[in-house]
């Protein structure tokens, strides 16, 4: 494989658009103002440290792209994956956005590929600060010729794995059709001048046996208010979440879950909890379920048994 070493200096870029082998690159301290996207697939990207090797842009769904239209949420990313077996750690992923209000969407981090794994990552933005692929089908037909194909066009399943990593922002921010496992992350929601936030946003097909799983997360409170925070709505029908062992700041709504505006996704969403840690009494909706003991191991043992895979 090979090895190379970046500095801020380097175009980060360039360097990633031209691989022709996989890659190693190990990206030293400093911040990295680009956009980039990698492509080629089994490449590992190494940062010298997490809170001081950033790689960070500032586009925005509402900004008018070079081709005259809005870059919509899709094309706002600061990283894209399109290649498969990509592995990054320690560094910090940013969209400096801070007003998704009047500016829209603010991807950070875009995993279009069916396999990533992201170690002791800083994903940082506002709205919509992840998305994980699938798209939802009626967006692939509306995006067609719009979004780049290899981006856009995905058969099959995907699995995304984080592990020890902080993921922050405010509205839908984590969101799309991924079969994903986050361990032992720090989910914070950022103040938000909506007042209303929610975590994810998962847009699942119904035959999808797993959705996003959270296990052992902490859900912390990073500047909202009380009880505006939601932890899940679905984007589209059938949407899968499961939260198990986590920890809740004072900040999540005691009903958990939210249907989606004035939808009907309650009567197809599928939400799950188990072993919630919360500091205020919690009042689950109805239509979200309990797991018992032995379905809550059920999901832990897939998250462990994907973690430990050496393929990924």
């Amino acid at each position: 494989m090979l090895e190379l070493h970046v500095t801020p200096r380097d175009d980060l870029r360039n360097i990633l658009d031209n691989l022709t082998e996989p890659a190693a690159i190990y990206l030293k301290k400093g911040t990295y103002y680009t956009k980039v996207e990698i492509k080629k697939s089994n490449v590992v990207l190494i940062g010298e440290d997490r809170e001081t090797t950033v790689i960070t842009h500032d586009d925005y769904a509402k900004k008018i792209h070079k081709d005259g239209r809005e870059f919509n949420t899709f094309r706002t990313y600061t990283v894209c994956v399109s290649g498969e077996n990509v592995r990054m750690e320690n560094l910090t992923i940013e969209n400096s956005n801070e007003n998704p209000e009047k500016e829209g969407q603010c991807v950070a981090l875009s995993v279009n590929a069916k396999r990533f794994y992201g170690k002791n990552l800083k994903l940082k933005s506002m709205q919509d600060t992840l998305f994980m692929a699938p798209f939802p089908d009626d967006l692939v037909l509306r995006y067609r010729g719009f979004i780049p194909q290899n981006q856009l066009y995905m058969q099959g399943t995907s699995l995304h794995l984080f592990e020890d990593c902080e993921i922050s922002g405010t509205v839908d921010f984590i969101f799309g059709g991924a079969e994903a496992y986050f361990k032992n992350c720090r989910i914070i929601s950022r103040p938000e001048s909506r007042k209303i936030g929610f975590v994810a946003a998962p847009c699942h097909h119904l035959v999808q046996e797993r959705g996003f799983n959270f296990v052992n997360c902490e859900i912390i409170n990073g500047g909202a208010n009380e009880n505006e925070v939601y932890l899940a709505r679905p984007w589209r029908d059938f949407g899968k979440c499961a939260f198990i062992n986590c920890a809740l700041g004072s900040h999540v709504n005691s009903e958990l879950f939210d249907k989606w505006n004035d939808t009907e996704r309650d009567k197809t969403a599928r939400f799950c909890y188990f072993g919630l840690k919360s500091e205020r009494k919690l009042s689950p909706v109805s239509w979200a379920q309990e797991l018992s003991p032995a379905q809550a191991t059920e999901i832990i043992n897939d998250c462990n048994a994907h973690f430990n895979d050496n393929n990924i």
